[in-house]
């Protein structure tokens, strides 16, 4: 069987603490017993430097990426999304979302969503109502005061919200239990070192 294909943009200034929960769990199937393959995408091959001064070299540029071919495409924070950038990324947002392949957006993402109009008809969270609001969006009336949503094939959250970001992937994806999911929050969101026995398989029958 051919592995599952989760392809995250990268650009300058990335954000990469908002999107880092979700691609440790993709990548190493750790908690889910499923890896996927994580394939980075740019607006080019040319080299993007994160906000946390990681220099990524991109496996594919954007001309390069195939909404039939993939599980999933990661869209994370950056600088770039609040100076109105980042139509390219929305445009294949929006292919991905006709096909029927899920979309991740966090923080930042949420607005570029927001400005290409991939919100006015969904439910979604962000940073903060009034952050979608300068965006002159339609969509308010989805906006909901939640850690994560999930709205059929897309999933937005705030930067507050990495944790249930990624709970909230997994959960599209049908990766991980509910009883997993649980567990997953209250360990790396809330600390509750009990749940760790759930998550390293030492009570099997809540997977």
């Amino acid at each position: 069987m051919a592995s599952r294909i989760a392809h995250v943009a990268v650009y300058n200034g990335l954000a990469e603490s908002e999107i880092g929960h979700l691609l440790v769990e993709l990548r190493s199937g750790r908690f889910t017993r499923s890896e996927m393959r994580v394939v980075t995408v740019a607006v080019s091959r040319m080299p993007v430097t994160t906000m946390g001064g990681l220099r990524l070299l991109p496996d594919l540029a954007l001309s390069e990426l195939d909404a039939a071919a993939s599980d999933l495409l990661i869209l994370g924070g950056a600088q770039m999304w609040d100076s109105g950038g980042g139509d390219e990324f929305i445009s294949a947002a929006r292919c991905f979302l006709e096909q029927g392949v899920p979309v991740a957006a966090i923080c930042g993402a949420t607005a570029g969503m927001a400005r290409g109009g991939l919100l006015d008809e969904r439910d979604h969270t962000s940073a903060a109502p009034d952050y979608l609001a300068a965006t002159g969006y339609r969509g308010g009336a989805h906006y909901l005061d939640e850690r994560a949503v999930l709205d059929g094939d897309l999933i937005t959250a705030g930067p507050q919200s990495p944790v249930q970001f990624a709970s909230a992937v997994l959960r599209r994806l049908g990766l991980a239990s509910e009883a997993t999911l649980a567990a997953y929050e209250a360990l790396f969101d809330r600390a509750e070192l009990a749940a760790f026995a759930t998550l390293a398989g030492m009570r099997p029958e809540a997977r």
